[in-house]
């Protein structure tokens, strides 16, 4: 049986753990609201290109003359996954889920026969990955989001990778991994394709860019000229906009996460405070039969 000084150790550790984390809850809360509204203010210019693209590409019906990254190479035996994950941890299952997203993607495709490249985005995504893919992994980006403040410029760096690794033939298909941030409490795995390109649900939801009958604009110059020069770029933004997304959800399972850590805490401390007290008074009981005893065995 714990003697009440382990009792006591104890309380004092988990009052310790609960100080941490609500610390870091409130810290994860103050970053979530700057994440959110860079995750909200970038939302608007990647849709607005996304539609661009998909009246564009209604109006050209992706003929084979049209740019490649529009129409794609006409294989899709190689895929390369582009998986955002945090840098950091201790934010609930938002690493893990993920990380299990894109393995099962993986597997899937492997077992259609596909060949499969992977770039991972965020020290998780690479270090759980790389202990089963490490083969296949052509190259992963760390530490950026776990700056203080990071922009585009930071980040186009993965942009300019996918794109020269599409310029040299090594994949047919891009596609992208990333936590889709909803709400506080919801952060869904989303995989969204980004070579060729593919109109975005939402977007299409937005404005009816899925029929299949021309826009009614016209384009100076014309729209394959368009293309050529704004899907380059649309691959870039829809990149950033998804590890914005990723980096506020990763806020809010940490705020979350700490959240629920504190209240465990906080039940663990009454739960040892319940049971020092009946220690105790069990110490005392016993101590005052001895005395008891004691005193008539005289």
């Amino acid at each position: 049986m714990p003697s009440l000084r382990d009792y006591r150790d104890r309380i004092a550790s988990v009052k310790s753990t609960r100080k941490i984390t609500s610390a870091m809850k409130m810290v994860a809360a103050s970053k979530l609201r700057r994440a959110q509204e860079q995750a909200e203010a970038s939302q608007p210019y990647a849709t607005s290109m996304a539609q661009m693209i998909a009246r564009l590409s209604a109006n050209t019906g992706k003929n084979a003359s049209g740019p490649t990254l529009l129409t794609g190479t006409g294989k899709d035996q190689t895929y390369l996954l582009v998986v955002v994950s945090a840098d950091r941890g201790l934010c609930g299952g938002f690493n893990s889920n993920i990380v299990r997203a894109a393995r099962n993607e993986i597997k899937r495709l492997q077992g259609e026969g596909k060949t499969v490249k992977l770039v991972t985005f965020g020290r998780k995504a690479r270090d759980l990955l790389r202990r089963e893919f490490a083969s296949i992994t052509l190259e992963s980006y760390a530490g950026i989001t776990s700056q203080k403040k990071f922009g585009f410029e930071d980040i186009k760096q993965v942009g300019e990778f996918v794109l020269a690794q599409f310029a040299a033939n090594q994949f047919d298909v891009c596609q992208l991994l990333f936590n889709e941030f909803r709400s506080v409490l919801v952060q869904k795995p989303r995989v969204q394709q980004l070579i060729p390109f593919v109109a975005d649900a939402r977007a299409a939801a937005n404005e009816n860019t899925t029929s299949t009958n021309s826009a009614p604009y016209d384009f100076e110059p014309d729209e394959e000229t368009i293309l050529t020069e704004i899907l380059p770029r649309n691959i870039g933004i829809q990149i950033y906009r998804a590890i914005l997304d990723s980096a506020a959800g990763e806020q809010a399972a940490r705020m979350t996460a700490m959240d629920s850590a504190t209240r465990n805490a906080g039940d663990m401390i009454k739960k040892l405070s319940l049971q020092y007290n009946r220690a105790r008074q069990a110490y005392i009981t016993k101590e005052l039969i001895e005395i008891i005893s004691g005193a008539e065995a005289l």
